[in-house]
């Protein structure tokens, strides 16, 4: 009688246990990023009456008699299926679809979570709703992040509130002059360059067709306040083929419809420079001469007027970019994203994030869709895989053995009762 009540109430500690983890999972169903757990049950030991023995002459072999001892926890198991996606349309909410947890800190260790709800503090750094950092690479030149070095830095955006000015130097149009413009027709079009300290200047290129024959020639005839028209910093000459194209010389020779023109002494203003010493490259080779009417357009052109952070944009690679009021787009940074030889042995920490354990293995960081590692889904947070359904059928079937272990607990002291009445 013993036995089964010591048994008993290792069904109950167990089963309670089981109850609590079904609580916890309940509980957080509704957090962001949070992982279920499932417990698992394995019997104890066993008290062995009589071992198995061999078959002996006439005689058969018997079974070993053993009685069990009870029950114990086998394993509290985090299960790190994908949660649901939810749209939010915030672009620093962010989910993973796939392996991986962002990487965070707060002075110490490395912290890791799949819970992307995050925002930019006053210090520029983005954090998590307890404060961590959120880490990842930093740009060195606003075009490219190297995500090959180990060192891991918050991701801020403090020293990218704005960007500087930067003077052009070189443009290329492209778009169709009218095949049917009478000779010596003009064609004008007027391009924003910028100087050394963002100042903008209006530059009037003009393009006038000389024959028949495909030709025509192309100035600049006005820079702001200076009419250039009697003597026009001249560009060149593009020819058109049957085709309507400029065609190209076999490299390496000079490519056709590409010049590059000074535009010192301007007067652009107080130590404000142009271009590349002074020199501006104009690509023409992507305009066409066909029937139809003259529109021309700015395929591509660099320098900008300074500009102030206005937007941040984060693509699925983790790429942090700000948006600018100048119409330009810099990269800050990239998040970065930890997968592990083995999830199951990563600890909770609280604040739905886990740490990394020798049964883990080291985290395995790098950039999203890289190696093992999903992709970011901005503007998305990934709710908590809890499955309500299972936990309900879970708690029906944890409640019965509870009762069915208090009731061998009863049972048996009744038997121990009946077994001291005996003497009376």
């Amino acid at each position: 009688m013993l036995r089964s009540m010591y048994s008993a109430v290792s069904g109950l500690k167990a089963h309670q246990a089981k109850m609590d983890v079904i609580g916890n999972n309940i509980a957080n169903v509704n957090t962001v990023g949070f992982k279920a757990s499932r417990m698992t049950f394995k019997e104890i030991f066993n008290q062995t009456i009589k071992g198995a023995s061999a078959p002996q002459g006439n005689g058969g072999g018997t079974n070993p008699q053993q009685i069990g001892l009870g029950v114990a926890i086998a394993s509290i198991d985090t299960l790190f299926t994908n949660g649901g996606s939810q749209r939010t349309d915030n672009p620093t909410d962010l989910s993973i679809d796939g392996n991986g947890f962002f990487v965070v800190n707060n002075g110490g260790a490395n912290l890791y979570t799949r819970a992307g709800n995050f925002t930019f503090d006053s210090n520029g750094d983005l954090v998590t709703p307890d404060g961590y950092k959120v880490m990842g690479w930093i740009s060195a030149d606003g075009k490219t992040v190297n995500t090959d070095t180990g060192n891991l830095s918050p991701i801020n955006i403090k020293n990218w509130s704005s960007n500087t000015p930067a003077t052009t130097t070189q443009i290329q149009l492209g778009g169709n002059l009218d095949a049917g413009t009478a000779v010596n027709g003009i064609v004008s079009y007027n391009v924003t360059i910028y100087d050394s300290q963002g100042g903008s200047h209006i530059a009037t290129i003009q393009f006038q067709k000389t024959d028949n024959n495909g030709n025509w020639n192309a100035s600049i005839i006005k820079f702001d306040n200076n009419d250039l028209t009697t003597s026009p910093i001249t560009l060149g000459t593009i020819t058109f083929d049957a085709n309507g194209k400029i065609p190209q010389p076999t490299p390496p020779a000079t490519p056709a419809g590409i010049f590059t023109v000074s535009l010192s002494g301007m007067g652009i203003g107080t130590n404000a420079t142009i271009g590349n010493n002074g020199n501006i490259t104009v690509d023409l080779s992507k305009l066409t001469m066909y029937a139809n009417p003259t529109d021309l357009r700015e395929l591509s052109k660099d320098g900008n007027a300074a500009g102030s952070i206005e937007n941040i944009n984060i693509d699925k690679y983790g790429i942090v970019s700000g948006i600018y009021s100048n119409g330009r787009m810099q990269v800050i940074g990239q998040i970065a994203i930890a997968d592990f030889q083995n999830s199951q042995g990563l600890e909770k920490a609280g604040n739905t994030m886990f740490i990394n354990t020798v049964n883990s293995g080291d985290p395995m960081i790098g950039a999203a869709n890289t190696g093992t590692r999903g992709t970011i889904n901005p503007g998305t947070l990934e709710m908590s895989n809890v499955d309500l359904a299972n936990e309900f059928s879970d708690m029906i079937t944890t409640e019965r053995g509870f009762q069915a272990n208090s009731k061998v607990i009863t049972t048996s002291d009744e038997i121990l009762q009946d077994l001291v009445n005996l003497k009376r």
